[in-house]
């Protein structure tokens, strides 16, 4: 008999060949994991497997970032079940449960039974982080997934919420320490009582609130501007209502973990300097704990004290001792009782993050004057509010006391709060004629007195061969033209103050009495573009206006713009279309590079003009004179930089404070950048502006504006002027 020679194959061979499955993203039911071996799902960017936490000697199956220097646990299997040895195993049994046991074969941990039996299961590591249980067919619909379980973090692609048919909730739970992965005291939820927000939790306290959901976002982080790196999704009807984030880049790295001492952040990962940086915290600030300033009281962190009534004019505070010792919890009070018969008014506050929305109501089939009516049929009725702001749509009523507010610099809301009916002098949601008069005048100042002086002129000549029979009539005495106080002149103008002067003309001074919100911004560019059409297309002979600017967009009563000073204007019959003059008329900032350059005008250098407008009317800056701490590009160099690194929303004028449309502030931007593009033949028609303004849908990508900025031309061309005075500039003989 032949000897054998490799005694050691012996020992050996069976450790080969044992059905081990590390750098693998499965595991079928006949395979084991132990420890020291890991799963990594396809892309490497996940792992699972055993660990230590901390200073800790007990073992866990956790799930970490596997492609990464700093070890980061986002899963934990057993937290509530820790081993005592490092010899555990993690399988797969049937007819599909993750078991953990020891090397005794004690059953330490298991998975939930599966929603449906299957014959072949397999549990896979997703390279979302998502270890899920599949029976092997080429849909969905998993046995069971570890993101209906989170710890204390979430990852995106993972819902958070209820589901109202099983009853079940998936929230994060705090880690006990950094030692022990065990449930802490804290927890963070998508609540859906009354109508659904983000609270953090310690035990059944509320620490903090987030929301509640306006159709883009839960308002109330420190950065809630709109995000590039995730599309947001919040689904609520019969069967459940959740949350959830997704990454748009699936190689951006980024979680959101809440941690054991209670405090929530959202870290995103830099190659740069290996290792993690805080996108930001929550609680970030003392306005950030709940409840703070009481019943109807407004936190504001910028302001000393940080608690004031929501309306100072219109509240007191309850208790105003413990005001003054800084206990602001009893909040604050109505200075008028509401009546409830009908009279009371509704007084609008905007800016703010809208009141704890546990004890609300709402209704998305309503509009806002039917949200109105219903809230003031009922005497419970305290505020209402528009319940998406993203399709215009929706009622949210509170009918209790106000709580949990603050002032926001951005992402900021409007609710309308009930008063009674002698509190309504102030601003107020039901919209007094007055104040749209007054801020009509105040808007167009300088040019209203114009016309209203012809007008006079004109009326006054033909009354000359006419005269109103006594008691059929208007006396001689009467006018048609409206007069106002000096003492509102004086409100209006901030009693004349330079900071509110617009500029001056031949008539006198324009002022200023309030910044336009988004809707009316937004209003007066499709007017603007519609205006255009009709001048370049509908009208009877075809018009370029050659000096589109700011100071020639009047708006009326109703903030209708419309385009003015035709001096500069040039018509054109049949099929003409451009020209070309020696004589380079306009102002800069607004003229097209081809006509400032080489005096070629055409319809395209009128949709350049628009452009320009378009992007000052979003921005609320001028293009020439326009600085940034940055650069020293002009207004169309920064947007062009912010649409090239998908920041659009910084580009919106701070003075809205976040109250904006983000997809029509987005077309906007967009339709402008396309319109001062360098190639006039890039540029749209009007008839094109309109279509892309008026509907839903993807703009089409622009191209490198012709800036024409710090530019100096001399002899026969323009010399770049300072301000929008128009100029002249013809070529010697």
């Amino acid at each position: 008999m032949a000897t054998f020679r490799f005694p050691w194959l012996i020992v050996i061979l069976p450790l080969i060949f044992r059905p081990i499955i590390a750098q693998t993203d499965t595991i079928t039911a006949d395979e084991v994991l132990r420890d020291g071996e890991t799963l990594v799902s396809a892309s490497g960017k996940f792992a699972l497997g055993f660990f230590s936490p901390g200073n800790s000697s007990n073992r866990y199956v956790g799930i970490w970032f596997n492609n990464i220097t700093e070890t980061t646990i986002v899963w934990v299997a057993n937290r509530q079940f820790p081993l005592t040895e490092s010899s555990g195993i993690f399988k797969l049994v049937l007819p599909g449960i993750l078991i953990l046991q020891t090397s005794a074969n004690a059953t330490v941990w298991s998975s939930n039974s599966p929603t449906a039996a299957a014959a072949s299961p397999t549990a896979l590591l997703l390279d979302s982080g998502n270890l899920v249980i599949s029976a092997g067919g080429e849909d969905d619909d998993f046995l069971w997934q570890s993101f209906d379980y989170p710890t204390d973090t979430y990852l995106p692609g993972m819902d958070l919420g209820w589901n109202l048919i099983t009853k079940k909730e998936i929230y994060l739970t705090s880690w006990k320490s950094v030692d022990d992965p065990a449930i802490g005291e804290f927890s963070y939820h998508l609540d859906p009582t009354g109508y659904p927000q983000l609270l953090l939790k310690r035990g059944s306290d509320v620490l903090t609130r987030i929301g509640p959901w306006n159709g883009f976002r839960f308002p109330g982080p420190p950065n809630p501007k709109e995000d590039p790196t995730y599309k947001l999704t919040f689904v609520m009807d019969e069967e459940r209502v959740i949350y959830r984030s997704d990454s748009v880049d699936a190689s951006f790295i980024s979680r959101y973990a809440l941690n054991q001492n209670g405090v929530a952040r959202r870290w995103t990962w830099v190659d740069r300097t290996r290792g993690w940086v805080i996108y930001f915290s929550l609680p970030s600030d003392i306005c950030d704990t709940y409840r703070l300033c009481g019943a109807y009281g407004s936190c504001d962190v910028a302001g000393s004290p940080s608690c004031r009534c929501l309306d100072e004019e219109r509240f007191v505070a309850r208790d105003r001792e413990g005001w003054v010792r800084a206990d602001w919890s009893d909040g604050c009070v109505r200075r008028k009782n509401l009546s409830c018969d009908g009279s009371d008014v509704f007084v609008r506050y905007s800016g703010i993050k809208l009141p704890d929305a546990r004890d609300s109501w709402h209704d998305s089939s309503l509009t806002l004057v039917e949200c109105r009516e219903e809230c003031l049929r009922n005497c419970s009725c305290m505020a209402y509010t528009q319940l998406d702001i993203k399709r215009k749509i929706g009622c949210l009523i509170w009918y209790h006391d106000l709580i949990d507010i603050r002032t926001m610099s951005q992402d900021g809301q409007v609710f309308y709060v009930r008063m009674a009916a002698s509190e309504a002098e102030a601003d107020s949601g039901d919209g007094k004629k007055r104040e749209i008069l007054i801020a009509s005048l105040v808007s167009v100042l300088g040019v209203v007195v114009l016309v209203l002086a012809l007008s006079l002129y004109v009326w006054r000549r033909k009354m000359k061969n006419y005269k109103t029979p006594i008691g059929e009539g208007k006396s001689e005495d009467q006018s048609d033209l409206p007069f106002w106080e000096l003492s509102v002149i004086l409100k209006a103008t901030n009693h004349f103050s330079s900071t509110n002067k617009l500029g001056e003309g031949g008539f006198g001074l324009v002022y200023k009495s309030r910044s336009l919100d988004w809707q009316k911004r937004f209003h007066i560019i499709n007017g603007i573009a519609r205006g255009l059409l009709y001048l370049h297309q509908d009208s009877p002979l075809r018009i370029i206006h050659r000096d589109l600017k700011a100071s020639n967009i009047l708006l009326d009563s109703e903030m209708n713009p419309k385009i003015s000073d035709f001096g500069l204007a040039r018509s054109f019959g049949g099929n003409e279309t451009e020209a070309q003059t020696r004589r380079v008329v306009g102002t800069f900032g607004y003229m097209s590079p081809e006509y400032a350059v080489d005096g070629l005008f055409s319809v395209k250098s009128d949709v350049f003009s628009f452009g320009v407008l378009a992007l000052e009317i979003v921005s609320g800056k001028k293009n020439r004179g326009f600085a940034h701490t940055d650069h020293r590009l002009n207004l169309l160099g920064h947007a062009w930089t912010l649409y090239q690194e998908g920041r659009l929303a910084e580009l919106v004028d701070t003075f809205l404070n976040g109250e904006f449309e983000y997809a029509e502030v987005e077309k906007s931007i967009k339709v402008g950048l396309l319109c001062v593009q360098q190639n006039p033949e890039d540029r749209p028609k009007m008839s094109t502006v309109v279509w892309m303004l008026g509907k839903e849908g993807e703009i089409p990508e622009a191209k490198h504006p012709g800036f024409f900025t710090e530019r100096q031309l001399v002899s026969g061309e323009a010399v770049a002027s300072t301000n929008d005075v128009t100029i002249t500039i013809p070529h010697p003989r």
